[in-house]
């Protein structure tokens, strides 16, 4: 396999080009979205474009119902709890009411066609803090059920919000890079997970979440070196993964699915060959008493406007990072 290794990246920030990662990021959020879907390997020829699944058939939920349905406990199955603990990542069915989706996802059309226009084709487009200005978003960043679910996976008393997360994989984008969240928080532990809830089915071919089985995968991957200006590293963890047999489950979601994956689960997604933005909101949380790593890189973005006033090695504990779930 040819590793892509170009001498630079246009789209990484001019101060960011020189130098390896140890260094803050220089643009704004949807810069880093912009450049970091370039770190994925794809095929040459896009395939032609199917229909999507559209949004549920059914009326949607009125702000009142979504807002008593992200208060109420989710059931949680044991079982879900032991998968997640030995695999770092689990989905669970029936999180959300169709109702309840179809509203989010026709309220997050809004916020992004508001944001970025309809000029998206084959873009990664993004949006965060959105809970800050918005009554629904705000309901889905602070919902106990979430939070709630966070916490009882982690196995911690209580989770913290880092922050909320629109994602749109516009129609033809294409892969996103194999990572692991541990290297894009800065934070001292590895008791984070972010919630990953689709605003409509994710077929196949709209590049639906995969994760790689297991919490130790990072040890058959941590020899490899990131490359912040080519698919060298997005390549190699592909090869690594094949060589040494690595399960990895990339399964459609149905309305309602929502996936928690640990900040040690790496995790890619494939491209959106739909004629519909794959989107979803994600949420992250982490365990109450995390502290600032002492020395954040690029590759964790924007991470002050999440922790405000918050230094390197400081409480992660900012107004902006309430405690939003505890364990029942």
């Amino acid at each position: 396999m040819a590793l892509n290794n170009p001498a630079t990246n246009e789209l990484l920030p001019e101060r960011n080009r020189e130098g390896g990662i140890d260094q803050d990021w220089a643009g704004n959020d949807q810069d880093w979205w912009d450049w970091y879907v370039t770190l994925a390997a794809n095929d040459a020829a896009p395939a032609e474009l199917v229909d999507g699944p559209g949004l549920p058939d059914i009326d949607a939920a009125t702000d009142d119902q979504v807002e008593r349905e992200l208060t109420e406990p989710y059931d949680l199955d044991p079982a879900a709890v032991d998968a997640f603990a030995r695999h770092a990542f689990v989905r669970l069915p029936a999180v959300f009411s169709p109702a309840v989706v179809r509203r989010l996802a026709e309220r997050l059309d809004e916020l992004l066609r508001a944001e970025h226009g309809n000029d998206v084709a084959g873009r990664f487009t993004a949006l965060e803090q959105m809970w800050l200005h918005d009554d629904l978003m705000r309901a889905v960043a602070l919902s106990p059920r979430i939070g709630g679910l966070a916490a009882a996976l982690l196995d911690v008393p209580g989770v913290r919000l880092y922050h909320d997360n629109a994602l749109s994989k516009e129609p033809g984008c294409g892969r996103t890079p194999w990572h692991h969240d541990a290297e894009h928080f800065p934070l001292q532990t590895t008791d984070a997970v972010t919630a990953w809830m689709p605003m409509s089915a994710i077929p196949g071919p709209m590049g639906p979440l995969s994760f790689a089985r297991g919490r130790d995968v990072l040890g058959e991957v941590a020899d490899l070196k990131f490359d912040k200006v080519g698919t060298s590293y997005d390549e190699a963890v592909t090869q690594r993964f094949h060589t040494r047999k690595v399960a990895v489950e990339s399964e459609p979601f149905a309305v309602g699915d929502v996936s928690f994956h640990s900040a040690l689960c790496f995790h890619t997604a494939g491209p959106n060959r739909t004629t519909q933005p794959r989107r979803a909101l994600a949420t992250t949380y982490f365990a109450d008493g995390t502290r600032v790593v002492e020395s954040p890189t690029l590759i964790s973005g924007t991470w002050r406007e999440f922790l405000p006033g918050i230094e390197p090695g400081g409480l992660a504990n900012s107004e902006l990072n309430p405690v939003v779930g505890r364990r029942g």
